[in-house]
């Protein structure tokens, strides 16, 4: 009988070698100036420029994709979802009104497929360009008959940098401040955990292309997160903006509640939310459409607090930055849940 090997067990290092040499390559593209030293050895180094910060503080972020993964699985689309794992996480960073400066991904697997991991990992480049930050490294972790086969999970890790005094962090709201939502792209990364229900209950096919759109069902659910980094920052530049939110988990109201001062409540318009056919479609007759609006973003991928005053000039920035933003509502005295106007 042949010794035992780690190969034998599952786990193909000379493989695994070969992947790493080649995601090396990706990752050294979305470096900038401030990284020193990135992937190859086991921790990265950032030297990052707080030129003109008064009190630099470091903001850091952690998520990850979730059940729409599945989707992945099923389509074998996977050069969406490290998109949608770096939208999660740096969206999340920016709403302090921090730059996003570098991130990290964990990769884990039962059976490393180099094609299929490749192509992720080419989404997490691609959503950092899209973030203006640095891939600096990472983890891919083979776990032999963990996860079923082809199937993966992922987490991601950003770090960004604002200064102390413009932090943002929705202390300076008050009432008759102006809501500014961002369009959402679709679904985004929550609720596919109903959203797979949904397909269950009806038995639609990924691979059909459906009245409502122009490709197939598998593509419009995976649609990327959208990246809202480089509009908001360049809102930044001229703007106070006094509060952000990042509309995920726990839909529209949840969300914008949650970074708002307590004696403050909002007034928003369903009706000025630009519409998107992909939530009437998995609404259909099964969901119920408060349930809606408690999982899903319902079309807003992100939202702005700023002073009324300056809400046309925040829309001139933000559509000129390449986003299509949109007066939501305002905020009101008072304590409570949001109004619906």
């Amino acid at each position: 009988m042949s010794n035992l090997t780690y190969k034998d067990a599952g786990v193909d290092m000379k493989a695994g070698d070969a992947f790493a040499e080649a995601v090396g390559r990706m990752v050294r593209k979305t470096h900038s100036p401030e990284v020193i030293s990135g992937v190859g050895g086991f921790a990265a180094a950032v030297a990052p420029d707080l030129t003109g910060m008064e009190s630099p503080l470091l903001i850091s972020g952690t998520d990850g994709v979730g059940t729409k993964l599945k989707l992945a699985f099923t389509t074998g689309i996977h050069n969406t979802v490290g998109i949608d794992l770096v939208a999660m996480c740096v969206n999340d960073v920016l709403t302090t009104g921090a730059r996003p400066l570098f991130f990290l991904d964990y990769f884990a697997t039962g059976r490393l497929k180099p094609e299929d991991a490749l192509k992720v990992v080419e989404g997490v480049a691609e959503g950092c360009r899209r973030a203006g930050c640095a891939l600096v490294g990472g983890e891919t972790a083979e776990l032999p008959g963990f996860y079923g086969d082809g199937e993966y999970d992922m987490a991601g890790f950003s770090v960004g940098v604002v200064d102390r005094p413009r932090l943002v962090d929705g202390s300076r709201c008050s009432a008759g401040d102006m809501l500014i939502g961002l369009p959402s792209s679709g679904l985004h990364s929550n609720g596919f955990s109903l959203v797979r229900g949904v397909l269950e209950r009806r038995g639609l096919d990924l691979d059909r292309v459906y009245e409502d759109f122009d490709r197939p069902l598998g593509s419009v659910l995976l649609e990327p997160t959208t990246i809202y980094v480089r509009p908001v920052q360049e809102l930044m530049k001229d703007i106070t903006v006094k509060a952000m939110a990042h509309i995920t988990g726990g839909g529209l109201a949840a969300n914008v509640c949650r970074v708002l001062p307590g004696d403050m409540r909002p007034e928003m318009d369903r009706t000025a939310i630009p519409a998107n056919p992909v939530f009437g479609f998995i609404q259909g007759d099964e969901v119920d459409g408060e349930e809606m609006w408690k999982v899903f973003n319902m079309g807003v991928g992100y939202v702005l607090v700023v002073d009324a005053r300056e809400a046309d000039q925040a829309c001139g920035i933000l559509s000129g930055a390449g986003t299509d933003p949109f007066v939501l509502g305002r905020l009101a005295a008072g304590k409570g849940p949001v109004r619906w106007t």
